[in-house]
C-alpha cells in the first residue's frame, strides 16, 4: 500500500511540475513509464531547480531533463524510441478517449440553453449568473451517493439545474434533460442544430486508420447512461471497440478503476494503452495512476491526427 501511495504522489508531482536538477548521474530504472538515470549527489547538495508546466514543455528542446528525485526525463524523441523498443513502430496497442471536451462538446453554451428553455418556466437569471451558480453547484460534494452519475443521472442533474436556475419545475428539467439526449432540437420556427458536435472533424478518418493499423479504441467518460444514445446520434458509436461509462462501471475518473475496466474490455494491459483527455486531474492523473500513458488534449496534443502520429500511425 505504501508503494502504491508513493507511486501516486510521484505521478501527480511529475504531472504538475517537471524538475531539472544539476548533479552527477548513474544508470538507473524508470519512474511512471519514463526511462531515466538516477542522480548521485555525494555532497548532498540541494542543487538548482527549473520547473515546467507540462511534460510537453519539458521535452520541447529534446534535451535530457532531471526529474523528481533526480530521475532524468528523456526528450520526446528518446521517449518514442523507448516505446518503439518495447512495442515496435506502433507505440500503443490501445487508445482511450475522453468524451465531453475531447471527443465531443455541446453545440451551444450551457448557460444559453438553460436560459432559453427556462424563459417559459420563469427563469430570470442572466447567462452569467446561471454559469456561476452552475459552477458552484457542480463543485460541491454530491452527498446522496459516492457517484454523481448513477444510471440515468437524473437526481444529480435535477440538483444541478435547480441550483443553477432557481427553477425546480419538473417539466423544465425534463425538457433540458431531453435536449442533451436527442440528435436535433428546434428553437423558434425552423432553426435547428445538434445538441452536441464532434471536436475534431477529422476524427472518423483518424480512428478508422488507427483501427486498420490494429489499435483498439475505447471511450472513457464520466457520464450517465445517455452517453451511448449521444454517440449513436453523432454516428460515432461504431468507431469504438468499447465504451466505459462511469454510470455503468460505478467508478468515476480519476479513479483508476474506470481506466482498468476499459483496458479489460479491450483485452490490453494498462501499459499498452494511452489515454487522451482535457482534464489534468481526471484524465491525466487518473490514467497514469492506472498505469496508462496519458496526453492532455489542448496541450500535449491538439488533434486526433497528432495523436495517431504519436502512436506511429500515419493518416
Amino acid at each position: 500500500m505504501a508503494l502504491m501511495a508513493c507511486r501516486t504522489k510521484v505521478s501527480r508531482v511529475l504531472n504538475s511540475s517537471l524538475v531539472e536538477k544539476t548533479g552527477f548521474l548513474r544508470t538507473g530504472t524508470s519512474v511512471n513509464g519514463f526511462s531515466g538515470r538516477i542522480l548521485d549527489d555525494p555532497c548532498r547538495r540541494i542543487g538548482h531547480f527549473r520547473c515546467y508546466s507540462s511534460f510537453s514543455a519539458a521535452v520541447a528542446s529534446n534535451e535530457p531533463r532531471l526529474g523528481l528525485g533526480g530521475f532524468e526525463v528523456l526528450g520526446l524523441k528518446d521517449y518514442y524510441e523507448y516505446r518503439k523498443s518495447l512495442y515496435g513502430e506502433i507505440t500503443h496497442k490501445a487508445l482511450l478517449v475522453d468524451a465531453v471536451g475531447t471527443l465531443l462538446v455541446p453545440s451551444q453554451p450551457m448557460a444559453e440553453i438553460y436560459r432559453k428553455i427556462g424563459e417559459k418556466y420563469g427563469v430570470e437569471y442572466s447567462e452569467t449568473e446561471i454559469l456561476n451558480r452552475y459552477r458552484r453547484a457542480y463543485s460541491q460534494p454530491w452527498g446522496k451517493s459516492r457517484l454523481r452519475y448513477v444510471n440515468d443521472g437524473r437526481p444529480f442533474w435535477q440538483y444541478i439545474v435547480s441550483s443553477s436556475t432557481g427553477c425546480s419545475d419538473s417539466q423544465y428539467f425534463e425538457e433540458l434533460y431531453h435536449y442533451y439526449t436527442t440528435e436535433e432540437v428546434r428553437f423558434f420556427m425552423l432553426r435547428q442544430w445538434k445538441a452536441w458536435h464532434l471536436c475534431d472533424p477529422d476524427a472518423e478518418r483518424v480512428f478508422m486508420s488507427l483501427r486498420k493499423a490494429g489499435v483498439k479504441l475505447a471511450v472513457v467518460s464520466n457520464f450517465d447512461t445517455r452517453l451511448r444514445p449521444v454517440l449513436q446520434a453523432l454516428n460515432c458509436d461504431d468507431w469504438f471497440d468499447a465504451v466505459a461509462v462511469s454510470a455503468e462501471v460505478e467508478a468515476e475518473k480519476p479513479n483508476p478503476t474506470i481506466f482498468l475496466k476499459a483496458c479489460e474490455l479491450l483485452g490490453v494491459t494498462p501499459e499498452e494503452a494511452v489515454h487522451v483527455g482535457d482534464d489534468r486531474r481526471n484524465d491525466i492523473w487518473g490514467a497514469r495512476d492506472a498505469g496508462c500513458d496519458a496526453w492532455l488534449w489542448g496541450s500535449d496534443v491538439h488533434s486526433f491526427k497528432e495523436v495517431a502520429q504519436r502512436i506511429g500511425v500515419q493518416v
